[in-house]
């Protein structure tokens, strides 16, 4: 468990799973989080220029936007 951690806090930015290349934790370039129906959405393109989106809770999103990782969106207060 200790191990995922660390592998989690060495990446910085969102990562997410590509449908299309079939591979994880790929990072998202320029990411945006919306906020749609009380979820917290990332979208943005991976290096290759594909679609990717990713879902997040409140705390991680903020986190996020905190860090300068990501930009917000629609749907904020």
């Amino acid at each position: 468990m200790a191990k995922a951690k660390k592998e989690k806090e060495a990446t910085s930015g969102i990562t997410a799973y590509s449908v299309k290349t079939k591979t994880k934790n790929v990072p998202m370039v320029d990411p945006v989080i919306d906020v749609k129906n009380g979820r917290y959405i990332a979208t943005g393109k991976d290096s290759e220029g594909n679609k990717m989106a990713a879902i997040m809770g409140k705390a991680t999103a903020e986190e996020h936007i905190k860090n300068g990782d990501a930009k917000k969106g629609n749907g904020w207060e």
